[in-house]
């Protein structure tokens, strides 16, 4: 029985690629940091959850039902839950992107750096629509509201611009080798191959894209 030899086995790995290969579990530094302001986020907006809500309950037993002051403050819970959530996505797509593929990330559709920024920039735009619904419904200065809220649009519509071009350049480069990248993660991930092998499909898809 002849076992077929890998790359890996016709050529061996030199130090420095071992060692550069490795170097992605640097990652893991950022990831647990990341995951730790998560978790400290979640648990401060699971305390103004509770507050609020007993705050609600005293006021209604006292007989207040203005609901501006309790809207504000719901307003910010969510606001402090979606940036728990911003953290959440950047330390799960890490470490999906850096240390093994998980699930999790494929549901969400965290698959590229590409993804990753996508996610983000999505859920920062509506922390920023929260942001100012908050200050919409304080209105105590109408005219600072105004440009609040301008300056906000600027901010989405620079987002929205990013986030197409990057949409662009994503599909650009599937459309060159979509194959490639796959093979490049089952290899790393899989197989613990760190140095990519370029094939003649790869040299020809690149030379017909230049023509």
């Amino acid at each position: 029985m002849t076992v077929r030899p890998t790359p890996s086995d016709e050529r061996p790995l030199t130090p420095f690629s071992r060692a550069i290969g490795q170097s992605r579990f640097i990652v893991l530094l950022a990831v647990v940091s990341v995951m730790l302001v998560a978790v400290a986020l979640f648990l401060i907006g699971v305390i103004q959850a509770g507050t609020g809500i007993w705050s609600a309950i005293l006021a209604v037993s006292d007989g207040k039902f203005e609901a501006t002051p309790l809207t504000i403050a719901f307003l910010e819970i969510v606001a402090t839950m979606l940036k728990a959530v911003v953290f959440y996505i950047i330390g799960v797509g890490l470490y999906s992107l850096f240390i093994a593929p998980l699930n999790l990330t494929v549901s969400l559709g965290v698959e590229t750096l590409s993804d990753l920024e996508d996610k983000i920039v999505s859920v920062v735009i509506v922390i920023l629509a929260v942001t100012f619904l908050e200050h919409f419904v304080r209105w105590d200065n109408p005219l600072d509201t105004l440009q609040f809220g301008g300056a906000l649009a600027a901010v989405v519509l620079a987002l929205v611009f990013f986030q197409r071009h990057s949409h662009a350049a994503k599909e650009a480069q599937q459309a060159k080798n979509p194959d490639t990248v796959a093979r490049a993660k089952k290899e790393m991930f899989e197989e613990d191959t760190v140095e990519h092998e370029i094939t003649e499909q790869e040299i020809e898809g690149k030379t017909q894209s230049r023509g």
